[in-house]
């Protein structure tokens, strides 16, 4: 079944259940919010979806944009007094879009159809609880090497399996690549094992730079010898 959505094309990937705080300035967004504040559009929903590298929507239709994206839900709306907005959103679904509007409404409108997981097997709870563990352990692996402090928290326990990891991923300064990928992964057993894998890599990269001594700095003196 398909649904039109306001399309907000950025260059980030938003994952379901991670919050997305926006700084609103373009006229056709500030329109966007507008609509949304007031109901015109409806369920205070709006599809987020990355931009391609080099590329844009406004001049490549379909081809500017990645095709997998997520729904977000305006949570918070602070108006400013020259009308731009700072608000914050929350990833709710993922979607797979299938075709752009640049004509009907003054920002651009999106056909999209929802795109579930995959069944977990019904033996697989022993596995889905192990690959749960294992990426919380990363998390926190993670978070202490990046953080160096405890200005962090952990996700609640009771975290849907299938959104587990897009919540741990939130608090990593991936690639957009690679949240993207982590986004189109259909299987939640895989975004798990993915989502594991990433963190244990970043934790390796941090670690890496911070052993790396800092390069001596020498400075010039100029001597005069009057």
């Amino acid at each position: 079944m398909t649904e039109t959505l306001p399309l907000f094309p950025l260059g980030t990937v938003l994952l379901p259940g991670a919050s997305l705080p926006l700084h609103v300035f373009e006229p056709r967004y500030r329109q966007l919010t507008v609509d949304l504040v007031t109901g015109a559009v409806p369920g205070k929903l709006f599809g987020v979806v990355a931009v391609r590298e080099g590329w844009t929507p406004d001049d490549h239709g379909m081809e500017g944009v990645h095709h997998v994206g997520c729904t977000a839900e305006l949570r918070d709306v602070r108006r400013l007094p020259d009308g731009r907005f700072d608000i914050v959103t929350r990833g709710s679904r993922r979607f797979r879009l299938l075709d752009i509007d640049a004509d009907t409404k003054p920002y651009l409108m999106g056909t999209v159809e929802h795109l579930p997981d995959v069944e977990t097997p019904a033996d697989a709870g022993d596995l889905t609880r192990m690959l749960i563990s294992s990426a919380r352990d990363a998390h926190r692996r993670y978070c202490a090497t990046a953080w160096k402090s405890d200005d962090w928290s952990e996700p609640e326990a009771d975290v849907e399996p299938g959104t587990l990891p897009h919540v741990l991923a939130a608090d990593c300064l991936l690639p957009i690549g690679d949240r993207q990928q982590l986004l189109e992964q259909t299987s939640p057993t895989e975004r798990l094992r993915m989502v594991r894998a990433l963190m244990a890599r970043e934790t390796g990269l941090l670690s890496q730079l911070r052993a790396v001594p800092a390069p001596m700095t020498t400075f010039a003196v100029e001597h005069s010898f009057n």
